[in-house]
């Protein structure tokens, strides 16, 4: 069925056409590069893998209820609106707003394959070009999972997020060539991390849970990537260039922040939008869901060396200036650690299902033959 089919809204021209500018670079050299940006493009070659073969498709998902989410994470929850609810509205709630959050990933994905090809272009070290090609290709592995969940399990898809798609815009318009990096790897990639996290370790349904932690394993290399080129390179940069990308750091958070109302969902149920947004700033839970969102922003940010005051003074508005003392490293080695954990359970209880069908087989076979 084509994607426009099962749009809850209406996505306007099937085409969004952002113009590009800035050089594109070519390198000369061939036989020299920055040895931890070799070794995580070795890694990234390594790592490549099926969305087909690799999670399993197989298993059955109620689009009713894809992730398991509890009715006190619902933002209607406690309110007048979801009183008069039946559990058939609860279900279709619950539908919208996965399929809300899947796709903002979904496009989310695009623009992370997008803006790394920019970067293949655009960078003027072969090193960070020879891995950002392995990430193109991870990117576009990841919208294809995403996509395929939406339509065959949750069968409904949401427009991209004005908020999300006015940062990719800002990230793509930009001529001077870390701007890729930053607006991609730090920011969108860094919030989508941490979303996909949170879900990927509160959700108790096998394929949701599947697919967010192999994509978050390729994620973490997309992190690490864009910490060690930028922090290498914004250590040349006069005062004045690293205040403009730390008030480019300051609008994208600020419009990260805001996109994850999920306003459209909630007027999509007949809520008048100044009162859904109201609703959706009240949800205790919505307030827990953004401060964890920057658990990792705001450290790769301070990694990078864009720390000024007025950055500082922007997270402690937030609320999440504290985050900034999180270690990164860690946060990622264990998305490594969960993706690897998952596969040799799932692999080891194949393999039991295997032996106890050849055991079952012999057995029959002894029993025929007495």
């Amino acid at each position: 069925m084509p994607t426009y089919d099962l749009y809850a809204n209406d996505p306007g021209d099937p085409h969004w056409q952002v113009p590009a500018s800035g050089a594109a670079r070519f390198s000369w050299e061939y036989d020299e590069g920055r040895d931890r940006l070799l070794a995580l493009y070795q890694k990234g070659k390594d790592k490549q893998w099926d969305g087909q073969k690799r999670i399993d498709w197989d298993l059955e998902v109620d689009p009713y209820d894809p992730l398991g989410t509890p009715e006190e994470a619902m933002t209607l929850y406690g309110t007048r609106h979801w009183d008069r609810m039946t559990e058939r509205d609860k279900g279709e709630l619950r539908q919208h707003f996965a399929s809300w959050q899947f796709s903002q990933f979904l496009h989310g994905e695009q623009g992370a394959m997008i803006c790394a090809a920019r970067i293949v272009e655009s960078a003027p070290d072969l090193d960070a070009k020879f891995y950002s090609a392995t990430q193109t290709m991870d990117e576009a592995r990841h919208a294809e999972i995403y996509a395929r969940f939406l339509h065959e399990k949750i069968q409904l898809v949401y427009p991209i997020n004005d908020n999300l798609q006015s940062l990719l815009g800002d990230t793509l318009r930009d001529s001077r060539w870390d701007m890729p990096y930053l607006g991609m790897q730090v920011l969108i990639e860094g919030l989508a991390l941490a979303a996909f996290g949170m879900i990927r370790d509160t959700t108790d349904k096998p394929l949701p849970k599947q697919i967010l932690a192999y994509v978050m394993q390729d994620e973490a290399r997309h992190v690490a990537f864009g910490r060690m080129a930028l922090r290498d390179y914004y250590k040349q940069l006069t005062d004045a260039e690293l205040r403009e990308r730390e008030e480019f750091v300051i609008e994208g958070c600020y419009l990260m922040r805001d996109r994850l109302r999920g306003v459209e969902v909630l007027e999509n149920f007949g809520i008048p939008r100044a009162e859904a947004e109201e609703l959706s700033e009240r949800s205790e839970f919505l307030q827990l869901f953004r401060q964890l969102l920057f658990s990792r922003i705001v450290p790769c940010v301070k990694d990078i060396g864009l720390w000024g005051k007025r950055l500082q003074q922007a997270y402690v508005d937030m609320g999440v200036f504290e985050m900034g003392n999180s270690n990164l490293d860690l946060l990622m080695a264990q998305d490594e650690e969960i993706a690897e954990k998952l596969d040799a359970e799932r692999f080891a209880a194949e393999e039991r299902e295997r032996v106890a069908e050849v055991e079952e087989a012999i057995k029959e076979g002894r029993s025929l033959a007495g």
